[in-house]
């Protein structure tokens, strides 16, 4: 199944701009989004893949010309299409600082804008392929340092779940579960440690759920006092309570409709526990200082850094609410078991910083990416972006991050050498058959050696199922760390 391209439209939703957006929502390969405050449209560029801007000169909510000149850094490869009414004499100077892919004048016809949307991704794709092809060739006349080596695992193909980039088999099942949970209108509970993506994860399913036209809001339990977390999320009128100078309407009430996420969520009081659990049963919402109920309907996604089950076991965390909020469980697994993402990752956000600061980085030595992934990674997706971020930032204009780029503290880690790949081969034996059987003894154990005896990627890379893999290791009598069988 071929992805979808996502489109947002930044305008005013006038008739014109509606027929448009439906049009080419009724194409089957485009997700259209539509925004027209720049609140709207920042968080939209933050939290979606977006592949394509079409934005409206005329918008009242938002300054188009600075938004698209700022999308030329913080997203280069976006495509911008620029809608004009009046073409004025500044229309030249607009179009450069924009650096548009192409412009359409105001009566919109439909049709025309969906032509100009299929050229435009069809170019940016083209663009995409001649990148790689010329990074692949430049890194093939520099240093070895940069070249794959024979003992280099295969390039994995990087997937995307909106901001949330992976291409390990453990990512790959939790973002297709997410993808499931995210279509229904249960309540998900999202665990993982500090610095995973769990928020990324939430606004991923957001943005992929039948709510993503209304508000995502976002708030934050950890070390906040009742009276204010209940006025953060429930509101309170004018005098409620001492510094509540006007009447607040509470993330709840915002975002009916839509979706409220809710991080540290094992951090809440037993007595906060119970407002929620009132609101998760019936929607409803009563601010601080009425006694008006009022009804809205939010989905609740919540995330803990701290596993629930125990704090339910040891009387911290009301059992009932637990249940409520587990529609979905959704485990977001450590950074230091899932190795195959960190290279995709640090590609991602070398990219990523490298646009933002204006440093066109060549790519990555390898034995900084070795050295990555040897590492624990106490603090996750989030240290190694950090790491990355100033990496690029200390690096020239077409240069390669090296070891001379990494801070103390990763400068000192030595990288565990890779083992050696299969080559030099020897066929032993008296017979054919007996010759086939140890070369292929030989490839069994070091595809095993080469992914670390991960069964399911060494399987992969051979070719076999994992079964068919566990059966020539039972033939072989293989084992980590053993020599091979005679």
């Amino acid at each position: 199944m071929v992805p979808q391209s996502t489109i947002l439209i930044v305008a005013d939703l006038e008739d014109q701009h509606r027929d448009t957006a439906d049009a080419l929502a009724a194409a089957s390969e485009y997700r259209v989004l539509t925004a027209s405050r720049e609140s709207e449209v920042n968080d939209i560029v933050r939290d979606a893949h977006v592949d394509l801007v079409v934005a409206d000169l005329d918008a009242q909510g938002c300054d188009i010309v600075e938004f698209l000149t700022r999308l030329r850094f913080t997203h280069p490869y976006l495509v911008r299409v620029l809608l004009v009414g009046d073409t004025g004499a500044e229309l030249g100077e607009i179009l450069s600082r924009t650096a548009a892919y192409q412009y359409l004048t105001k009566p919109l016809q439909p049709e025309q804008v969906g032509l100009v949307v299929k050229r435009a991704l069809e170019t940016r794709e083209l663009a995409r392929r001649h990148r790689l092809l010329a990074r692949e060739l430049k890194i093939g006349e520099d240093a070895a340092v940069f070249q794959d080596r024979p003992d280099a695992p295969a390039k994995v193909q990087a997937s995307s779940f909106e901001r949330l980039v992976y291409a390990s088999e453990a990512m790959a099942e939790l973002c297709n579960l997410a993808r499931e949970a995210a279509r229904t209108q249960l309540p998900i509970l999202i665990k993982g440690e500090t610095g995973t993506g769990k928020e990324l994860l939430a606004r991923a399913m957001h943005f992929h759920s039948t709510r993503s036209s209304s508000p995502l809001m976002m708030q934050n339990c950890g070390g906040i006092p009742d009276e204010l977390l209940h006025s953060e999320l429930f509101g309170h009128r004018r005098g409620a309570f001492t510094g509540a100078v006007s009447d607040r309407l509470g993330l709840f009430r915002a975002a009916d409709g839509g979706t409220v996420f809710l991080d540290e969520i094992s951090e809440i009081s037993p007595s906060f526990q119970v407002s929620l659990l009132r609101f998760l049963q019936e929607g409803e919402v009563k601010p601080l200082g009425t006694d008006q109920v009022l009804v809205c309907d939010v989905r609740v996604i919540a995330a803990s850094n701290k596993p629930l089950r125990p704090m339910v076991d040891a009387g911290k965390f009301r059992e009932d609410l637990y249940f409520r909020l587990k529609g979905f469980e959704l485990e977001v697994p450590p950074l230091r078991s899932r190795p195959d993402d960190i290279p995709v990752l640090t590609e991602f956000f070398v990219s990523k910083h490298g646009g933002m600061l204006g440093n066109r980085v060549l790519g990555v030595a390898n034995d900084v990416v070795d050295l990555f992934r040897d590492y624990t990674f106490p603090g996750n997706v989030r240290e190694l972006e950090n790491e990355i971020r100033r990496m690029v930032a200390l690096a020239k204009d077409g240069e390669y991050l090296t070891r001379r780029h990494l801070s103390p503290e990763f400068a000192k880690l030595k990288a565990t050498p890779r083992p050696a790949a299969a080559r030099g081969l020897t066929a032993e034996g008296k017979s054919l058959k007996e010759m086939v059987e140890s070369l292929e003894q030989q490839l069994v154990r070091h595809a095993l050696e080469k992914q670390r005896w991960n069964q399911s990627r060494a399987a992969r890379d051979l070719g076999l199922s994992r079964v068919g893999l566990a059966n020539k290791i039972r033939r072989y009598g293989l084992d980590e760390g053993g020599p091979l069988r005679d």
